[in-house]
């Protein structure tokens, strides 16, 4: 093993990378309306990580606007380049700075916040509802005597605590609702990064009393948290929409006409169903401890994972990314050409490897991680760690000798041999037409190039996100 050293910098910059700087109060904000975007390539978004948003759940990324924001940036012809926000109360901040092009959070339509930035059409319509806690023991109690403990219309708050983010929707409807009601609210203000969900919870372990979500968030948690109430009402419907600066009319158009598009689908109201309405789902996943908001973990094999990425020098999530994209963290799974196993390992490599038993997860990270870094090994003279990943990682998966005629097409067609991005991985995919695999310099002949191409980007992708919801 070479450079281990090197590899584990490399990986913490590309993550530092990820992140936008936020400009000095003097800078003036970076102008990104779609042809600046376009040109970059990269649509920059922030999103929550909650149970509905964003998450890990055994592996895979997941969440009501990270699925739509896919279809978008798929729409759009563009990368999509996430970031976590760390604290909910300073989304709009982060947009009006430059640092992100768009903000993918169930914002409310308010006047207010109409005034500071632009809001595409709305995803959906839902209420503010109060969330509070039944009787301990309501299940032994009438539903008269359950009403008579709890609160059953929004007067009955005078007086009382509720406890809500300071700069969430949530927050100013308390506010107008005192005025309305002719009365105060006491409200205890929470920290900005505490997620609607998190709050709720907070409700379930007696923490606070009371505290105000939308109504689909309210109702997807009670079916998790049978103790809560969210039956009471605190305001009319509102529109829930992504936001974009007032400055970037084009991209609001663009996204305006893909939500259009999407609207008009089947698919837009599965995915909203997946994630708001289906309580059999949120439920297996809210208990399970592969469910990244419960644990730190990714899957099952973590340790083992871990154990054989440190001794290959690589980032425990970057083999992790690879084990999902072979296997999906299904250890006897087979595929039709006779690979088996977390890292889908042929009858004769693991021959070679000494592996007796291929859908041992042990044996099979064992053998899998000693192949990589025989793989590795054969590009000692790329000297840049992260491309010797991405070497070894094709290799793993169409073979090192069609790599390597991919090296020679590179140098006869004055690419970088030694750098894979934008160069090798070029003549990987031209590996997949007779006048390249023809060529005299080719030696090993046709090669379905989008696969090995698509598997490095697929990895590293999924890798950023890994990296970004996990330790």
């Amino acid at each position: 093993m070479t450079n281990r050293l090197g590899v584990f910098v490399i990986c913490a910059f590309l993550l530092i990378g990820c992140q936008t700087k936020k400009p000095d109060s003097k800078e003036a904000v970076e102008i990104r309306d779609l042809n600046e975007i376009v040109a970059d390539g990269k649509l920059r978004v922030l999103i929550a990580y909650s149970a509905t948003s964003y998450f890990l759940y055994r592996g895979q990324t997941m969440g009501y606007e990270y699925e739509l924001l896919k279809r978008l940036a798929k729409k759009l012809n563009l990368q999509l380049e996430l970031k976590v926000s760390r604290n909910l109360d300073d989304m709009l901040d982060e947009l009006k700075n430059g640092n992100v092009d768009l903000v993918a959070h169930g914002l409310a339509v308010t006047q207010e916040r109409k005034e500071e930035v632009s809001f595409v059409d709305y995803l959906y319509l839902t209420k503010q509802v109060l969330v509070q806690r039944k009787p301990d023991n309501w299940r032994n109690l009438t539903l008269d005597n359950i009403k008579e403990a709890m609160i059953q219309d929004p007067i009955e708050l005078i007086g009382d605590t509720v406890s809500v983010r300071k700069n969430s929707s949530y927050f100013k409807r308390l506010l107008n609702l005192s005025k309305e009601i002719g009365g105060d609210i006491i409200i205890d203000s929470l920290e900005g990064g505490l997620s609607t969900d998190e709050i709720i919870k907070q409700v379930v372990d007696k923490k606070i009393k009371y505290t105000v979500a939308d109504g689909n968030l309210a109702r997807i948690n009670a079916s998790h948290y049978p103790i809560l109430d969210v039956s009471v009402p605190l305001s009319f419907s509102q529109r829930i929409a992504w936001a974009v600066r007032k400055d970037s009319p084009e991209l609001l158009e663009a996204t305006n006409s893909w939500i259009k598009e999407e609207k008009k689908s089947s698919d837009y109201y599965v995915i909203y169903n997946k994630y708001f309405e289906n309580k059999r789902s949120f439920n297996r996943r809210a208990k399970s401890e592969f469910y990244s908001l419960n644990k730190n973990q990714i899957s099952a094999y973590d340790r083992l994972i871990k154990e054989y990425a440190q001794e290959l020098g690589w980032d425990w999530r970057l083999l992790a990314s690879l084990v999902y994209q072979e296997s999906q963290f299904e250890p006897n799974d087979s595929s039709w050409a006779g690979a088996k196993g977390l890292m889908q390992i042929m009858p004769s490599t693991a021959e070679e490897l000494g592996i007796k038993d291929r859908g041992d997860p042990k044996e099979s990270l064992r053998g899998g991680t000693a192949y990589l870094e025989e793989l590795a090994g054969n590009f000692e003279q790329v000297k840049d760690s992260v491309q010797r990943i991405k070497f070894a990682m094709a290799s793993y998966n169409c073979g090192y000798q069609h790599v390597k005629d991919a090296q020679n097409l590179a140098e006869i067609r004055g690419l970088d041999k030694y750098t894979w991005d934008d160069n090798v991985d070029k003549m990987i995919l031209a590996l997949s037409d007779p006048q390249h695999y023809n060529h005299e310099a080719v030696r090993y002949g046709y090669v379905r190039g989008a696969e090995p191409y698509d598997y490095v980007v697929q990895i590293f992708d999924r890798y950023r996100l890994y990296a970004s919801l996990v330790e």
